[in-house]
């Protein structure tokens, strides 16, 4: 056995080394030592397969496990941006995303997204194993199935599905209805989010690039999901904003008459902001490396690794491009140069959002530059949203919506033949981003094309589910607060209560206490010079 392992070098000796023990010996002779050889080696085989498996498995609850602390990031972020009137009411809204994620992901949106995944056809959405029922049954574990492995794989992909739920919360933010809020976010999780899943992540979506006849070769090459979760999600804030409409005072005044300039509503805590924002970028590494979904072999860990690198490269230019864009442009309008930590944070999140479709597949020197343009991406459609009077309480839409349809379009522009080969396959690296074929003489936009409809299929399902959705639940009164409620806050009207305890003393046991301190300490004055003699 130890001769094997010298003898020949494979990068999975799971699959061969059972094959090529039993070849070399002769296995006829049940009494001869090369018998045990081959049997030894069977064993070994299984026993690495048992091994590989459940580092797997291991390693996405590892990575489901830092997705979904994101909610605490996001939580923290909405929590610092709102004005402190409504902090309790943003922070349950992002515990109920979990709950209603969780609820309606395991119900229905797991079915309808990887339901029935055959690669040999195409299918708009799944139609099986709704809670779940298919994993575990006797048929499933006559095939020799994994329940471990099925488990593990809905948790990683609710963590997902949580995620785009709650990309939403902020942008209504200080004015929505927690009905309305419950309403959407199980809809979105249950049945929006897992159609665009289904067409793009199943090996059956008829716009996958897992299918066995991928569109024009290639398919979609989403690979942790800027298009899928981040623009869905985005969609979905931005129909909601313009349906729900503005918060009091912050483009209009009591009569209705647009300012001459849109009033700001300071975040409470930037505190708590810059916690969440770190929160948020620790939790993409589990997002972004996370979706090669195993790591037991060196394949999937060179990919891995590789989406680590991206992932924090791309974060950091898109926080530094935003940031010192906005002084720039401070500083010639006023003379002045300030440095904005909002834009820092955001441009943050930007650069991830946007190197989440090709972390796997482009090189550390495209991140820098797909960073780059996430910052600017963020600054120019942040500025847009103000000027149609768009009211994005945490700019959640520049962030997810504008930096979700770029960092989708980037992969058909950027991405490497070889790494698109190691990430998806060798069939696949034969249509990689324009820029390297134009480089390499070919006008082949296969891939560009594919990622270009992704973003206008998501565009217009998102707009053909959310915009009547939205608009039935505005028609029947149950999406906006009423305006007394929202001028004195969520927390007062809604939670019992402000988030704070921010009420002073009695005046009277001040003074009092003030007095009582003056007398029983005997407060002395200094002796005058003549005493001193």
């Amino acid at each position: 056995i130890r001769s094997f392992f010298v003898r020949h070098k494979k990068k999975n000796l799971t699959e061969n080394m059972a094959e090529i023990v039993c070849a070399d010996f002769d296995a006829s002779d049940s009494s001869s030592t090369n018998f045990a050889a081959c049997l030894i080696a069977e064993e070994s085989a299984a026993n690495l397969a048992e091994v590989e498996a459940g580092l797997d498995i291991f390693y996405l609850l590892f990575a489901g496990s830092l997705v979904f602390l994101m909610q605490a990031g996001f939580a923290m972020l909405c929590a610092g941006s709102v004005r402190q009137k409504n902090v309790k009411n943003i922070m349950l809204k992002n515990l109920l995303d979990a709950c209603g994620g969780a609820l309606g992901f395991w119900s229905i949106g797991f079915a309808f997204a990887y339901g029935s995944s055959d690669s040999s056809t195409k299918s708009f959405i799944g139609g099986s194993n709704f809670f779940l029922s298919d994993i575990g049954t006797t048929v499933d574990l006559a095939e020799g199935a994994n329940p471990g492995a099925a488990y593990i794989g809905f948790f990683f992909q609710f963590a997902f599905a949580a995620t785009a739920a709650t990309i939403v919360a902020g942008t209504v933010a200080e004015r929505c209805k927690m009905s309305a809020y419950l309403c959407y976010s199980i809809f979105l999780t249950g049945f929006v989010y897992p159609v665009v899943v289904h067409s793009i992540w199943a090996a059956n979506g008829f716009l996958s690039a897992f299918n066995a006849n991928p569109p024009l070769g290639v398919g979609v090459v989403d690979f942790a999901g800027s298009g899928v979760v981040h623009m869905t999600g985005g969609a979905t804030a931005l129909v909601a904003a313009k349906i729900l409409g503005p918060r009091i005072g912050r483009f209009y005044d009591a009569d209705g008459i647009p300012l001459p300039e849109p009033k700001d509503f300071p975040a409470h805590s930037v505190s708590l902001q810059i916690l969440g924002t770190f929160i948020l970028w620790f939790g993409w590494y589990g997002f972004n490396p996370g979706s090669t979904l195993a790591i037991a072999n060196s394949g999937a860990g060179a990919v891995a690794g590789l989406c680590a690198v991206t992932t924090t490269i791309a974060a950091a230019t898109g926080c530094v491009t935003a940031m010192f864009f906005s002084t720039i442009i401070e500083q010639r309008k006023t003379g002045e140069a300030t440095y904005d930590l909002t834009m820092a944070m955001n441009g943050a999140l930007s650069g991830l959002v946007a190197i989440t479709a090709g972390c796997s597949v482009v090189a550390p020197w495209a991140a820098l530059v797909i960073g780059f343009v996430g910052g600017l991406v963020y600054y120019g459609f942040s500025s847009l949203l103000v000027k149609l009077r768009i009211d994005d309480a945490v700019d959640a839409v520049p962030v997810h919506f504008a930096n979700g349809a770029w960092g989708v379009i980037a992969v058909g522009l950027f991405a490497e033949p070889g790494r698109m080969a190691a990430a998806y396959s060798d069939a696949a690296a034969e249509h990689s981003g324009w820029f390297y074929e134009w480089g390499q003489g070919s006008a082949d936009a296969s891939l560009l094309a594919c990622q270009v409809f992704c973003v206008l299929w998501v565009i217009g399902w998102v707009g053909a589910t959310m915009i009547p959705f939205f608009f039935v639940l505005n028609m029947l009164g149950l999406f906006r607060v009423d305006p007394l409620e929202e001028e004195v806050g969520l927390d007062i009207s809604h939670h019992k209560g402000s988030a704070y305890d921010l009420s002073a003393p009695d005046k009277d046991q001040v003074e009092e206490l003030l007095a009582r301190q003056a007398t029983a300490h005997g407060k002395v004055e200094a002796p005058s010079a003549g005493e001193d003699a």
